[in-house]
């Protein structure tokens, strides 16, 4: 079945007549008089691949959606709900279409990005849900389970960021309902419920022919990421933390993970889950439970892990894994302060920018002036703090700052992030200078032991978690460990080790700091210190063409 994964980009071709915007769960071929022909390994390769490539043809051409292609894909539309606003990262572009209020957090039901994300979560259910009625009874229950997990994984993003969904599991013309809060966190809780047993046990495809498919093992980290967030999908209704503990006990306890640990080329144990081998890396493979899988030169798509890498890079920047750096992210001030809560970061002063910069000088200077990421990782005494604050792609007399002032003018408003890499840790070429190779993992052991820290916590105050924080930050041979477990370590940590991963906004929510004035971070309700905001900008609206185009379709409180 490896196959499934390395010619992605040839299966999505066997599913033709998806090309559509979208609007509703009833999608149907653009041609009615075409019979496309296919194998059922090929449009099972499509479940998977619809959730890293774009369209039929690569980069761009016959997307998926009608509209920006580039903007579509599953990682960079979650990705951009999840960070783009939190404390974490902020666009260097503030003048892009709709990001304006993504940032300030002042978004309402028209606003593009808040619909790619709904039309992209729509466009895969309705590809599951074709598979799974005509494939059910001739295909083997197993397999049919795994695209019901990729079902239920998009249905879960349903619920985070929505709090309700479109919600079909048929493949006719019939309107979706809406199912919402309680009633779809059951449903999701049932569906997992029943289909783990059908699955392939715990650690079965973490291995190099079928790594990327969807074992046991993150059905059960899809459920315990679920139970941990039940008060807050329930308002209040249901606090399953004790079944989040028991998922995680299930996935710890089976000895099929471990978190990375082991340097290898100079990269430490945690650079090289974010790398362009971790396909194919043993210590990066047995710490990621179910990625979703990338390729510079078969899956090629603007939204995937391109995206992160080529986002997060700026020209000049030495060590840089792309050839085409987009220089648009950059790192916010309360993001670097959890690894300098002095805002001691090591950085360059404009004097120090050499003229004629080449590679060479700019490796150089930063060596010389101790502001390497090599220096902010050991001046952090925390491997994770892996940004970069060096000369390399500074101006004449402009270098990076970690605070951008009033506004928001571009990509040096703060450090740099060079956590996504598409360099290859043993040191063999990548695919393509412009297309990243590097797997986004969706579910890693690190998330466990976590979510059982916090479970635990949140069950009965429990300082039993501190031993699972403590393993994590061993990993990241972080120097200023927890002494407790207390809301301000857990939320600090969760930023730490899973920063620019697509789950910030999440978990920010389940303390209660997104909204409100609890927590402020800069531009926050569109201020340059942060101020309040109201708590229905918790959950994102339903699209106003989703509204009008589905009557069984409300729209969240207050927009």
């Amino acid at each position: 079945m490896k196959k499934i994964f390395l010619k992605t980009a040839m299966a999505s071709m066997l599913c033709m007549g998806f090309v559509s915007c979208a609007d509703e769960l009833n999608i149907k071929s653009i041609d009615p008089q075409s019979t496309p022909t296919y194998s059922v390994e090929g449009l099972l390769a499509k479940q998977y691949a619809t959730l890293g490539l774009t369209g039929q043809k690569g980069p761009a051409g016959s997307a998926d959606l009608s509209c920006d292609e580039g903007e579509s894909g599953f990682i960079r539309t979650i990705f951009n709900l999840q960070e783009l606003m939190t404390d974490e990262t902020a666009w260097a572009y503030q003048n892009d279409p709709d990001i304006a209020p993504i940032t300030n957090l002042s978004w309402k039901s028209s606003n593009g990005r808040v619909n790619w994300a709904y039309q992209r979560l729509i466009f895969d259910i309705t590809l599951y849900n074709q598979f799974i009625t005509e494939q059910s009874g001739s295909l083997s229950e197993d397999k049919i389970a795994e695209v019901r997990f990729l079902r239920a994984l998009n249905y879960y993003y349903f619920l985070d960021l929505y709090r309700k969904a479109p919600f079909k599991l048929t493949f006719d013309d019939s309107l979706p309902t809406e199912k919402s809060g309680k009633d779809l966190y059951e449903w999701l809780d049932n569906e997992l419920t029943t289909i783990e047993p059908l699955m392939a046990e715990v650690g079965a495809y973490n291995n190099s022919q079928n790594f990327g498919r969807a074992d046991r093992g993150a059905a059960y980290a899809l459920h315990a990421r679920l139970a941990l967030n039940s008060e807050v999908y329930t308002d209040g209704q249901v606090k399953d933390y004790q079944k989040a503990i028991d998922y995680c006990d299930k996935i710890i306890t089976s000895g099929k993970y471990d978190l990375c640990r082991e340097k290898k080329n100079g990269y430490s144990g945690y650079q090289q889950l974010f790398m362009g081998d971790n396909d194919c890396n043993p210590e990066a493979m047995k710490e990621i439970i179910f990625p979703i899988r990338q390729d510079g030169l078969k899956a090629r798509a603007y939204a995937g892990t391109t995206y992160l890498v080529a986002a997060a890079t700026i020209a000049g920047m030495p060590y840089a894994s792309t050839g085409d750096p987009w220089k648009c992210f950059f790192a916010r001030e309360n993001m670097v302060e959890k690894f300098f809560p002095n805002k001691d970061i090591p950085m360059a002063a404009k004097e120090d920018i050499p003229e004629n910069a080449t590679q060479e000088k700019i490796i150089a200077k930063d060596n010389e002036k101790g502001i390497s990421t090599a220096d902010v990782v050991a001046k952090a005494k925390d491997d994770r703090a892996l940004f970069y604050m060096g000369v390399g792609g500074c101006e004449t007399g402009k270098v990076r700052t970690i605070n951008p002032g009033e506004n928001i003018t571009g990509p040096l408003n703060g450090a740099s992030f060079v956590k996504w890499s598409n360099l290859h840790a043993d040191g063999t070429a990548q695919h393509d200078q412009n297309y990243s190779d590097t797997d986004f993992p969706v579910f890693r052991l690190a998330e466990i032991y976590l979510t059982r820290a916090e479970a635990k916590y949140r069950l009965n105050g429990s300082q039993e978690g501190l031993a699972d924080i403590l393993e994590v930050q061993g990993r990241a041979n972080r120097d200023l460990k927890a002494t407790s477990v207390d809301d301000q370590t857990l939320i600090d940590e969760w930023c730490r080790e899973f920063y620019m991963e697509g789950r910030r906004r999440s978990d920010l929510v389940r303390f209660g700091l997104f909204s409100g004035s609890k927590y402020l971070w800069s531009f926050k309700g569109g201020v340059e210190n942060g101020t309040g905001i109201p708590s229905y900008y918790d959950v994102y609206p339903i699209p106003y063409n989703e509204i009008k185009n589905n009557p069984n379709m409300t729209q969240n409180p207050k927009y």
